[in-house]
């Protein structure tokens, strides 16, 4: 039986397994690609500009400490969002150490460009009320550490399955036996230093390097696994029998 599994290799699949394999390979890739989106729609705003730099990324875990979360988010990924005048008025009210006695002014602001998307059933923060709006006005300390230690173990957990299952349909490929290792082994010690990244960001701001490269890392490596999979499963030269 081991030998038989040891000689199994992709092109000499049938065709049954083939096509699982491919719908697999192609709803994981879809699903990576719709991550990448996500994080340029979140985390690549942080800044205020189109796409994710390094200040993205230190201002998403470790904050903009030169302001407050409610004003580095009016002035980064929630800019489109606010006409400018109010987007002023909030600011202003924010730097001024968000007075209750003006709530009565600012409350509807909230209400009426935000209270959209930040309702009771969407989980966003609701920053419509005020104790919350209020809270919000304090110096920005990025993502906090009950927020770090759920994201976290969630990558952790479902990126790892991820990474399991695509390494073992390239574990079935023709390749040079250490760079198969190599590259099965890459996008778990990038996952690791991706996450890992967030943790030392949010106390040392010159980490944010290490997200980029972990991103980075198992990105390529999962493109290459993608990629061999794919040709040595359909391409003439490797289905011959």
């Amino acid at each position: 039986m081991a030998e038989i599994i040891n000689n199994l290799t992709l092109g000499k699949l049938s065709l049954t397994y083939r096509f699982l394999f491919t719908s697999f390979l192609l709803v994981v890739g879809l699903g990576l690609c719709m991550a990448g989106a996500q994080i340029m729609l979140t985390h690549g705003q942080a800044d205020g500009k189109a796409g994710l730099s390094i200040d993205d990324i230190v201002y998403s875990y470790y904050g903009n400490r030169s302001g407050s979360k409610l004003e580095t988010a009016l002035t980064g990924k929630m800019k489109d969002k606010v006409a400018p005048e109010v987007r002023l008025t909030l600011i202003k009210w924010v730097r001024n150490d968000a007075p209750a006695e003006e709530w009565n002014t600012v409350g509807p602001l909230f209400q009426e460009n935000c209270g959209k998307c930040h309702d009771d059933e969407s989980g966003l923060v609701q920053v419509t009320k005020q104790e919350v709006a209020k809270s919000l006005a304090g110096i920005d300390h990025g993502a906090s550490v009950g927020s770090l230690t759920r994201v976290s173990h969630i990558h952790l957990f479902g990126i790892s399955f991820i990474f399991l299952f695509v390494g073992l349909i390239f574990a079935m490929a023709e390749f040079n036996q250490f760079w198969k290792i190599v590259l099965i082994t890459t996008p778990f010690a990038f996952l690791v230093i991706d996450v890992g990244s967030w943790w030392l960001t949010k106390f040392w701001p010159e980490c944010a390097w290490f997200t980029m490269i972990g991103g980075i890392g198992y990105s390529i490596a999962a493109l290459v696994m993608f990629g061999v999979s794919f040709a040595q499963m359909w391409l003439p030269r490797w289905t011959k029998k």
